[in-house]
């Protein structure tokens, strides 16, 4: 008699049925989201142009969303924007879908931590070639101030001087004859702040303000150069120039007040969209 297992009790047991219906993996039926945002586009009657005007989402990332090409949005952060964005252009609901796309890969991204984006790119400054118009319009407005004051201040003399040779005589009766009194010489007018602090017009001015809450910028040059990629808290301002063109990413554009060339752009940017602008010299316009 062996001491020991039997053959039996050797042999490996057979796979458990219900087993290994839960390891096999579960096929998600639902349609992708950018076949979902495409027909819900048509059934509003929808191009993609108009989606692309409406979001300010280029017309190529619109096509590619559509086609469940997510590669060129920039990043899981951006392109979670662009879906919510397109589908509250065409009435869908943006959690929905942005949900689906956090399963698919990979869950939602985790935040950047907070401390390297306080500590803003040190930009070495590029030596600036004289502005000639804003020290013209001093000029002229130094001018205007010191004509201004002479003119004015002499009037304010001859007319306090007049006052007082004009004073009330006194009548057989012994009563002072009542004279109109005279009216003051009007002030001269200051001049405007936006005179003497006037955009140069030989280059591309951008001004980013946070008003309703922080958010994530980034600026760069014509020639790539990165001027700035960080948090704008809530209050701060920050400023770019460029003898051509400037490039800008929003990461919550609706918390931005954006004043280019000395103009403020009127557009209604949606809270924590993302907005990818471009201006140049002129009338602000996106690019």
């Amino acid at each position: 008699m062996s001491i020991g297992n039997s053959p039996e009790e050797d042999r490996p047991s057979p796979p458990d049925p219900d087993l290994a219906a839960e390891a096999e993996p579960v096929e998600d039926d639902r349609p992708s989201i950018g076949r979902v945002l495409r027909q819900a586009r048509i059934d509003a009657g929808l191009t993609v142009e108009d989606v692309s005007s409406s979001t300010r989402v280029r017309v190529p990332i619109v096509y590619a969303i559509e086609e469940d090409d997510f590669s060129r949005c920039g990043g899981d952060v951006y392109a979670r924007g662009h879906v919510r964005t397109l589908a509250r252009a065409v009435g869908l609901d943006p959690a929905v879908l942005v949900k689906q796309y956090d399963e698919a890969h990979g869950g939602r991204p985790a935040p950047t931590p907070a401390a390297p984006l306080f500590e803003a790119e040190r930009i070495r400054p590029e030596r600036r070639r004289p502005n000639w118009t804003a020290a013209m319009v001093a000029a002229i407005v130094a001018v205007v101030g010191f004509v201004g004051w002479t003119v004015f201040g002499r009037d304010d003399t001859g007319s306090a001087a007049k006052n007082v040779a004009e004073a009330p005589a006194p009548t057989p009766t012994g009563k002072p004859t009542t004279l109109r009194p005279t009216p003051p010489a009007p002030k001269p007018v200051e001049p405007s702040e936006s005179a003497i602090a006037a955009v140069p017009q030989d280059k591309v001015t951008v001004k980013l303000t946070a008003i309703d809450d922080k958010s994530w910028i980034s600026a760069k040059a014509r020639d790539g150069k990165l001027l700035f990629d960080g948090l704008l808290l809530k209050g701060d301002s920050k400023t770019f120039q460029d003898d051509e063109r400037l490039d800008l990413i929003l990461g919550n554009a609706g918390a931005i007040e954006l004043f280019v060339n000395g103009k403020k752009v009127e557009d209604e940017f949606a809270p924590g969209a993302v907005e990818r602008l471009s201006y140049t010299k002129g009338d602000p316009q996106v690019g």
